[in-house]
C-alpha cells in the first residue's frame, strides 16, 4: 500500500489572488519519481515559465537526490517540463503575456495510476492590504473555531 503523497505551496495562496487552475503532468527522471514518492519534494519557491518554442517550464522546484541513486541521479533544482494539452498552452501564455500574471504550482501529487501531477494556477499578485485582510479572516476564523469547541 503506497502512502498519499501530497506537497503543498501554501505561500502562493497567500502571496497570490489565483485566477485559474490546470492540473499538469511533470517530465521527469527515475530517480526524480523515486524522490518524490519518499516526499522529498519542494515547490515553495518555484514559479512556471514559458520557453522560446512555447513549452511550459517549472522553474527552482526543489527535488532532493535519490539516496541510492549512484553516478546516474538527477540535479536537485534543474527544470523540469509540464505537460499540458495545447490549447491551455496557448491560453496561458496569452494571458500571462496580457495581463502580467504569473503561473505558479500550488500543489504535487502522485495519482492513482501512479504518475506524478503539479497543480498549477494563473495568479495575480496581492496587494500588502490585501494580504492583511487575509490574515485577519484566518485569525477571525480560528477564533470562531475556538469558540465553537469550547461549546461543544
Amino acid at each position: 500500500m503506497q502512502k498519499k503523497i501530497n506537497i503543498q505551496n501554501k505561500k502562493a495562496r497567500f502571496e497570490y489572488e489565483i485566477l485559474d487552475k490546470y492540473t499538469a503532468g511533470i517530465q521527469l527522471t527515475g530517480t526524480e519519481i523515486k524522490s518524490i514518492r519518499q516526499s522529498k519534494a519542494r515547490i515553495t519557491e518555484s514559479f512556471c515559465e514559458f520557453n522560446d518554442r512555447g513549452e511550459l517550464f517549472v522553474v527552482n522546484m526543489y527535488i532532493e537526490e535519490y539516496a541510492f541513486g549512484n553516478h546516474y541521479n538527477h540535479k536537485p533544482k534543474s527544470e523540469r517540463r509540464l505537460l499540458l494539452n495545447k490549447r491551455e498552452l496557448k491560453k496561458l501564455e496569452k494571458e500571462v503575456e496580457a495581463k502580467g500574471s504569473t503561473i505558479v504550482p500550488l500543489r504535487l501529487f502522485i495519482n492513482e495510476n501512479g504518475w506524478a501531477k503539479l497543480d498549477i494556477a494563473l495568479a495575480k499578485g496581492k496587494k500588502t492590504h490585501d494580504k492583511r485582510q487575509t490574515i485577519k479572516d484566518r485569525d477571525n476564523k480560528r477564533d470562531l473555531a475556538r469558540i465553537k469547541k469550547s461549546f461543544n
